[in-house]
């Protein structure tokens, strides 16, 4: 199994002190995430993509782009990039420079987005989020593959033999599709053999693993051989304490801050409490023993070889927080790596074409 930490760059009150960061301090505090992840031994780092209050991940090509430049291992994802939104020859640009500067060590993972500000801002809504999401895809897709395209569509201009610079360092990139609710993105990545990312958060794991199983049965629908298909998924939550209840304390603060937010914002509550948060979402906190034994059942729904981990303190001690991504790498990681094989990620397989070419 392989372990991304994931940040969407939230600027919110300190949990605990009530101090509101200012944004470069927010911004560098997700650089130096990043390279805590690599030093770890985490496999990736992946930053989100929104567009309004309180986030500040607008631009995760550059963000990723100045984390390329002070780690050297790590895979670098997106999650996700929101293609509907974007314009398929510019996302191409920012992403295949960002594919040179890593040496290959980058992932998409992509999907529609979601929020009012996409309106706002864009022009993009539901009505025609989920075809510009496609087409965006599409264009995006065969402009990596060649150096001339001839296209035509719905929301751009049409292309008569372009050619998109720069060329990618990867010849082919892994695109992940971002599933939360819909069927939509399970369907275009199945359709094009493409691995699938569950988001895993907001509900418990039953509808989410609905979609992988319908994911599993478009996949061989196509003509896929059922052992190629890819899954990845998300978790609510996460802390690790040698102890539960040790865990369970950490982490309250954070649920109870949370639960304070969405109920501010007049959102839907789905756990009333930390006990149902822990018992019935996908978050992962408690000791490492019970962590191996949650990601195992989970696994046995999901199939999924890749998670994502929160990078965020949220109010936990630097200290404490270390503590947690540490306890997790010694003592979690590895018994889930050797339980549930995966397959390499980006910055693995550009690692082993280095070796070759040098060696």
């Amino acid at each position: 199994m392989k372990f991304l930490l994931f940040t969407l760059v939230t600027r919110v009150p300190d949990p605990r002190t009530g101090v509101l960061p200012d944004t470069r301090q927010r911004l560098r505090s997700v650089v130096e995430q990043a390279r805590l992840a690599e030093d770890l031994g985490y496999d990736g780092f992946a930053v989100g993509e929104r567009h309004e209050d309180p986030f500040l991940s607008a631009a995760p090509p550059v963000i990723l782009s100045h984390i390329a430049a002070i780690t050297s291992r790590i895979t670098l994802f997106t999650a996700v990039t929101t293609l509907s939104l974007l314009d398929p020859v510019r996302a191409f640009e920012d992403y295949s420079t960002l594919d040179n500067l890593s040496g290959g060590r980058l992932e998409l993972i992509i999907g529609k987005g979601n929020g009012a500000a996409q309106a706002e801002l864009f022009h993009v809504t539901t009505e025609d989020q989920w075809e510009r999401n496609r087409e965006g895809y599409e264009l995006f897709r065969a402009l990596w593959a060649s150096d001339s395209v001839t296209w035509s569509g719905r929301f751009r201009p049409p292309l008569d033999r372009a050619k998109a610079l720069p060329r990618p360092f990867q010849p082919r990139i892994r695109i992940w599709h971002g599933s939360a609710t819909s069927r939509d993105s399970v369907e275009l990545a199945a359709r094009h053999g493409d691995p699938l990312f569950s988001a895993n958060v907001t509900n418990p794991i039953e509808p989410y693993a609905e979609l992988v199983r319908h994911y599993r049965e478009r996949w061989e629908h196509y003509g896929h051989d059922p052992a190629e298909a890819l899954v990845g998924a998300g978790t609510a939550g996460f802390h690790v304490a040698r102890t539960s209840q040790q865990a369970l304390t950490a982490y309250r603060p954070i649920f109870e801050a949370r639960l304070a937010l969405s109920r501010k914002l007049g959102l839907p509550i789905v756990f009333e409490t930390l006990d149902d948060f822990v018992a019935r979402s996908s978050a992962l906190i408690g000791s490492p023993e019970q962590i191996v034994d949650k990601v195992g059942r989970q696994h046995e729904r999901f199939g999924h070889e890749v998670i994502h981990l929160s990078a965020e303190r949220d109010g936990r001690g630097v200290a404490e927080h270390r503590e947690s991504l540490e306890l997790f790498q010694a003592e979690v990681a590895p018994e889930l790596r050797r339980r549930i094989p995966s397959r390499p990620l980006a910055a693995s397989t550009a690692h082993s074409e280095l070796i070759g070419v040098t060696s």
